[in-house]
């Protein structure tokens, strides 16, 4: 007899983890529903590239999420569909507490009326705030410093909550930056405004940017700028699908930190791509901005021993390869 194929429901799946994510789980035998807004999101990669039900709505809606559930048989649901951009946050923080705590929350009900008791919830490093070890396990003191960080870290204490009430099992991600590309060219990292390091750097060898900004050259680090965990984001999306079959196993409530235990500086990441891409990129060296701590690297441990979460595409020069064979295929 074959396996009942299991529907799973990913909120933000039209954005750059998400669709990654939807493409893990549809290898993996899963049907799959999009909820997106299409805020930062992109249609076409769900209805064409992915192949998959579109539901455009938003996780504020609730009368839409109940229909949902009403219509769908979901066995879990992952959720992506936060805002993340930092600085924003500080700037409009209700914007962030709206979508990221009130939309979850309200997604979270509309699951426990459906009887939906399995969670998987993309959140962050960046509630731990100023890091006192490196690399970050699990249990170090979260204390974000931005309201982005802060709203995540409102959502894992609501799950921890449920978990405890309502017999409501979720695992929650915390992870820094997801990098590169499906390596396949399926899908790749496209923001709007794009913030992340490496894409900038790709665009600038591709000639759509003068230059690459250095924000700081005086850390206390090897080579004197910021070091940062990055990982490549078609092995985030198999640690979530790893997350979701625990779930359906009935594991219970966890948290896992994802990271490849050692980061690469911000020169480093250039100079990798200087070689990946045969082209010299131009930096402008420019003073520290507010807030950034030196070193941020979060431990992957617990997930390899309790998932078995093996990263496949851990070095930097797979992660800045994969990623301009897109932008090139893009550009």
């Amino acid at each position: 007899m074959l396996p009942v194929k299991r529907t799973i429901l990913v909120t933000g799946g039209a954005g750059y983890i998400g669709s990654h994510t939807v493409l893990a789980l549809k290898q993996a035998g899963y049907d799959v529903v999009v909820l997106d807004n299409l805020v930062y999101g992109h249609q076409d990669l769900v209805e064409k590239v992915l192949q998959v039900e579109l539901v455009v709505g938003d996780t504020n809606d609730r009368p839409l999420l109940d229909r949902l559930f009403q219509t769908h048989d979901f066995a879990a649901v992952m959720h992506f569909s936060a805002y993340a951009y930092v600085g924003e946050s500080v700037t409009d923080p209700a914007k962030y507490y709206r979508n990221n705590v009130v939309g979850t929350l309200t997604l979270l009900e509309a699951m426990l009326a459906a009887s939906v008791k399995k969670f998987v919830f993309s959140s962050t490093c960046a509630t731990y705030g100023e890091p006192t070890i490196i690399p970050i396990p699990e249990d170090h003191p979260q204390n974000p410093i931005n309201p982005y960080g802060a709203s995540k870290l409102m959502v894992e204490r609501i799950l921890s909550d449920f978990s405890d009430a309502y017999n409501f099992n979720s695992v929650r991600f915390r992870y820094f930056n997801a990098a590169g590309a499906d390596p396949d060219g399926m899908l790749g990292e496209d923001h709007n405004p794009e913030t992340h390091l490496i894409p900038l750097v790709l665009m600038a060898a591709l000639g759509k940017r003068e230059s690459i900004s250095v924000f700081g050259t005086d850390y206390p680090t090897a080579d004197g700028t910021c070091v940062r965990d990055y990982i490549h984001v078609s092995d985030l999306a198999q640690a979530h699908v790893l997350g979701l079959e625990y779930l359906l196993k009935d594991g219970a409530s966890a948290v896992f930190n994802l990271g490849n235990g050692n980061g690469f500086s911000v020169k480093e990441v250039i100079e990798t791509a200087e070689i990946v891409t045969g082209k010299q990129i131009k930096v402008v060296e420019c003073d520290r901005r507010p807030g950034d701590p030196p070193a941020l690297i979060g431990s992957g441990e617990k997930a390899r021993e309790i998932l078995g979460w093996h990263p496949q595409y851990s070095s930097l020069k797979e992660i800045l390869t994969h990623a301009w064979q897109w932008h090139q295929k893009r550009h």
